[in-house]
C-alpha cells in the first residue's frame, strides 16, 4: 500500500488554507479535530435546502429524513454493525450518562461493576455516580503507577460471578496505548457482564470494526473524527433489549430513540456520515479496492496509522531519552497488533508544564496543559494537578513540517 498522500488529504480540510494557522502547528487535535470539507458542505447544505421537520411527505421534508437516515445506514456499514445499533446523541458525554442511568435502573446490592482510572471523567463518573446510587459494588481497575498502562491480568483477577458492567476506555487521552479490547472483552463475555467501551480517544486514528472487537456498548465523538458535534454510540449483542427505554414512551419501540431522551439535531445527524466520503475517496486515492465502506475504513485506518507512526517516533524518542522530561505512557507502542496513538502527555521536571505549554504556544505549537479530564489518572501514576501535563497530541493530517516545528519547539524550551 502507498504511503498516505498528505497533499491530498490536507487539500480535503479548508483549515489548512487559512490565515488563522500560518505559522502554526495544531497539536490539540485529542481536544477536537478539524472538520474535513465534505462534512462542512454537508451542513451547508442542510442548513440551505432542507432545515425543515424531517420525515415529511413533502420534498425538503422527505430529503432531510432520508439524509438522515442515510447518516445512520454508512456508520453501521463503516463500524460493521447492523443500521438498528446506530445511535446518535448530543455527546458521548451524554450518551455515557443515559447508559448509565439505564443500567442503573437494572442493577443493585450484590452486583459489581468495574471501572478503571484510566477513563475520561465523563466516561467513568456516570457510571461512578450510577454504582453509588444502586447500591452495587464498584471495583476499580487501576494503572501501573510507573507507566499509566493497564495490566490484563489485574482485570481478570477482578473479574467474578457478580461482575454485571465493565466500563474501560478503548484508549487513554494522555496514556495514548490502544488496549486489547477484544480480548477484554471476551474476558467480561465469560462471566456474564456487559462492557461499555469509551472509543472517543482511539477512533481518530482508525475507525474501528466495532463487531470484531466484542463491546456491547462503544462510544466515540463525531466531531474528533472530522464530522460533526455529536456523539456516535454503538449498541450490540441484544443489549439494547435488557435496557430500560430512556426516550419518550411513543419511542419505546425504536432502537434508534430508546436511548436517546431527546430528539436529534437534525443537520448535525443528516450530515454525520459525510466524513465516510472523505473516508472512500481517500482509500480510493490510494489505489486500494474496496468494495464496502467497512473495507475503506480499514484501508485508510491503516494509512492514517503507518503515517501518525513515522510522525511519532522522533517525538517520543526525543521525549523518552530527555533527562528533563517525565514521558507518561510507552515510547513505543506495548504491542505490534495494537497503536500508540499520537497523544502524547509529559510533566517537565524544570519547570511547570504550565510555563511549558505557553513557550511552546509562543513558538507556534497550538497544545495546552491541564488534567484534560483525566485527574483519576494524573493522581494515579503521582501527576500534581495543579498544573497537570503538557499533552501534544496530532492525527493523520500532521505533516513533517508541523513535525519539525515542534521538535524545533520542544529542544528550545526543554534544554534551556
Amino acid at each position: 500500500m502507498a504511503s498516505l498522500d498528505l497533499a491530498f488529504v490536507r487539500s480535503n480540510f479548508p483549515a489548512f488554507g487559512l490565515p488563522d494557522y500560518e505559522g502554526q502547528s495544531f497539536f490539540e487535535n485529542a481536544g477536537g479535530s478539524f472538520a474535513c470539507r465534505q462534512t462542512i458542505d454537508a451542513l451547508h447544505r442542510y442548513y440551505t435546502h432542507t432545515k425543515v421537520q424531517p420525515y415529511a411527505r413533502y420534498g425538503p421534508s422527505a430529503s432531510a429524513g432520508e439524509q438522515m437516515d442515510s447518516s445512520r445506514a454508512r456508520w453501521a456499514d463503516a463500524l460493521g454493525v447492523a443500521v438498528d445499533e446506530v445511535q446518535f446523541g448530543p455527546s458521548t458525554s451524554m450518551n455515557t450518562y443515559v447508559v448509565a442511568k439505564a443500567f442503573g435502573e437494572l442493577l443493585g446490592p450484590g452486583d459489581e461493576i468495574i471501572v478503571t482510572n484510566q477513563d475520561h471523567e465523563a466516561n467513568s463518573g456516570a457510571i461512578r455516580r450510577m454504582a453509588a446510587a444502586t447500591g452495587a459494588t464498584l471495583k476499580e481497575w487501576r494503572v501501573d503507577p510507573a507507566t499509566g498502562l493497564l495490566d490484563p491480568d489485574r482485570f481478570r483477577a477482578l473479574l467474578s460471578e457478580k461482575t454485571r458492567v465493565v466500563s474501560f476506555p478503548h484508549c487513554s487521552n494522555i496514556v495514548g496505548q490502544e488496549n486489547p479490547v477484544a480480548e477484554l472483552t471476551a474476558a467480561a463475555r465469560s462471566v456474564g457482564a456487559r462492557t461499555i467501551v469509551d472509543g472517543v480517544s482511539f477512533a481518530p486514528h482508525g475507525l474501528p470494526d466495532v463487531a470484531a472487537l466484542g463491546a456491547d456498548i462503544y462510544l466515540f465523538s463525531l466531531y474528533k473524527v472530522y464530522s460533526v458535534h455529536q456523539g456516535l454510540m454503538v449498541t450490540r449483542n441484544g443489549i439494547l433489549d435488557e435496557l430500560p427505554n430512556q426516550g419518550h414512551v411513543f419511542n419505546a419501540g425504536l432502537a434508534s430513540k430508546r436511548l436517546t431522551p431527546a430528539g436529534p439535531d437534525h443537520a448535525q445527524e443528516a450530515s454525520a456520515g459525510a466524513v465516510l466520503d472523505y473516508v472512500e475517496a481517500t482509500a480510493a486515492h490510494h489505489g486500494v479496492q474496496t468494495s464496502t465502506l467497512r473495507e475503506a475504513a480499514a484501508a485508510t485506518s491503516a494509512l492514517w496509522q503507518e503515517h501518525e507512526h513515522e510522525m511519532a517516533t522522533p517525538v517520543l524518542e526525543l521525549l523518552a531519552g530527555h533527562e528533563g522530561v517525565r514521558l507518561i505512557g510507552p515510547a513505543e507502542s506495548v504491542s505490534p497488533n495494537l497503536h500508540r496513538c499520537p497523544t502524547i502527555a509529559f510533566v517537565p521536571r524544570a519547570k511547570t508544564s504550565a510555563e511549558v505549554a505557553s513557550e511552546l504556544v509562543a513558538r507556534g505549537i497550538m497544545c495546552g496543559n491541564g488534567d484534560f479530564y483525566a485527574g483519576r489518572l494524573l493522581e494515579g501514576v503521582d501527576v500534581d494537578l495543579t498544573h497537570g501535563v503538557v499533552r501534544i497530541s496530532w492525527v493523520h493530517y500532521t505533516d513533517q513540517a508541523d513535525i519539525d516545528r515542534l521538535l524545533g519547539a520542544l529542544h528550545e524550551v526543554l534544554d534551556r
